[in-house]
């Protein structure tokens, strides 16, 4: 009885023994005293972590998507925001989870050890997020990076087929100083597995929509070079506000080009409807080049688009004023003809009173030779009576003939003057020769504007067809 009571005495004392010893290497302190890891401690901080130089240290990289910012075309310009996580292996750091109450990771402030010093050879501007300011580490000795960074990166983008386009930018992570000698690079994920994850955790698209992420290994095959991670963001853009903001209204004003035809040419209505339309399409066209980068391997679909419709306006426009300038020519025409028929009227009818002018003075000196003449005094009254009888009844008979020879020449000349007026009222009714060539190149042109328009169309329909 006595021995059971002090074997149970023992034990009891042993568990508490043991109890107050786990309790005391329950923190991460006492991880921590055990590895000998403090701010001072260079062992951990100032070299590669390995036992051996010849080793290389092999880093993990894994990259997400995380947002897409900003893609700026005018000065190539790619802005992400990605989720990068970054590990390694430090054979200065390893201890028994069983010794700490199964502790297995630590979390550490991101200063105190040495991290691979990976940059981004696109990216052109610093990180504009905070670092993160902690790192991990597991029992085995493997050490954890967790960052979020926004990235101003540089992109070549191809603008041809814009606004239709699909950009692929790439970020490719390689050691700022290290050899392959020293840092063997190797990523995470393969492109699925990024892809996938990517659109889990994608936020924000602007105006991309995210196709996939492609990873691709470069390994070095010298001992001088460097591996390099490329990550490979491919984007498709949204391109219905394009369309119904500036493609549709370009076609819209091109058939109001093509409606102006139905104006009549007579007027400046036409040209000055004309003028308007072209200017709006220069003010789209000056929109475009705000967007557009200032350089380019190629001209893109969008300006070539854009300077085939404002150069089928502007042969539009010369033509109307080529017929304007026809049907002006010939109404001048029309004015020096109606001038000549005034001066035409004005001449007969100078010619006409000239005529009867002339008749009444031989008819007043007649009158007057009759009635002065004196008879010599010998002769009787009615001598002189008869006498005068046959000198008045000569001259009135040579006045009567004189009279209707003068009618007659005023009615040919009043005949001749009345075909003259309706030949020239019957021009008149009808188009001049200018007025009938410019109405045949209108119609002619029309048939040509609309056809060439046709094919424009659907050259550009075409085009964007094959590269897409």
């Amino acid at each position: 009885m006595l021995v059971g009571l002090l074997v149970l005495l023992f034990s009891s004392s042993v568990s508490a023994a043991d109890e107050a010893s786990s309790e005391q290497n329950c923190s991460y302190r006492d991880v921590l005293d055990h590895l000998n890891l403090t701010r001072n401690n260079e062992l951990y901080s100032m070299t590669r972590p390995v036992r051996n130089y010849r080793r290389p240290t092999h880093v993990s990289l894994e990259v997400l998507l995380y947002a897409i910012l900003d893609v700026v075309e005018k000065d190539q310009k790619f802005i992400p925001y990605v989720w990068t996580v970054m590990r390694w292996h430090n054979e200065y750091i390893s201890w028994d989870p069983n010794q700490f109450c199964g502790i297995d990771n630590v979390s550490l402030p991101a200063e105190i050890l040495w991290k691979p010093d990976l940059t981004i050879e696109e990216m052109t501007e610093k990180n504009k997020a905070p670092p993160s300011p902690f790192l991990s580490i597991n029992n085995e000795g493997y050490v954890e990076v967790q960052n979020d960074q926004v990235l101003v990166s540089t992109c070549r983008m191809h603008v041809y087929l814009f606004p239709f386009d699909i950009q692929s930018c790439s970020l490719s992570f390689k050691s700022a100083i290290h050899t392959v000698k020293d840092i063997r690079l190797q990523p995470s994920d393969n492109s699925s597995e990024a892809t996938e994850w990517s659109r889990d955790l994608m936020r924000t698209q602007y105006e991309w929509l995210f196709i996939n992420l492609t990873v691709t290994t470069k390994n070095a095959t010298d001992l001088f070079d460097q591996d390099v991670i490329v990550y490979t963001i491919t984007m498709r853009r949204r391109s219905l506000l394009y369309i119904v903001n500036f493609l549709v209204p370009v076609l819209f004003f091109l058939c109001l080009d093509l409606s102006s035809f139905l104006i009549s040419d007579s007027g400046g209505e036409k040209l000055s409807f004309k003028v308007t339309v072209l200017l709006a399409v220069t003010v789209l066209q000056l929109i475009l080049n705000e967007i557009l980068p200032a350089s380019s391997n190629r001209i893109p679909l969008i300006a070539v688009y854009c300077i085939g419709i404002f150069a089928l306006m502007l042969l539009s426009l010369l033509e109307t004023i080529v017929v304007m300038y026809l049907m002006e020519k010939d109404a001048v025409s029309k004015d020096s003809d109606t001038d000549q028929d005034q001066s035409l009227r004005d001449d007969g009818n100078k010619h006409s009173k000239a005529n009867f002018h002339s008749c009444h003075e031989e008819v007043h000196k007649w009158t007057q030779a009759a009635c002065i003449y004196e008879a010599p005094a010998d002769e009787t009254s009615s001598e002189l009576l008869s006498a005068a009888i046959e000198v008045n009844s000569n001259k009135l008979t040579e006045e009567h003939q004189t009279l209707g020879r003068l009618s007659d020449a005023l009615r040919e000349l009043e005949k001749t003057l009345n075909l003259l007026l309706d030949r020239k009222k019957d021009d008149k009714e009808e188009p001049g020769y200018w007025t009938r060539m410019a109405k045949r190149v209108n119609r002619v042109f029309l048939v040509f504007y609309v056809t060439v328009v046709g094919l424009f169309l659907v050259f550009i329909f075409v085009k964007m067809e094959q590269c897409g």
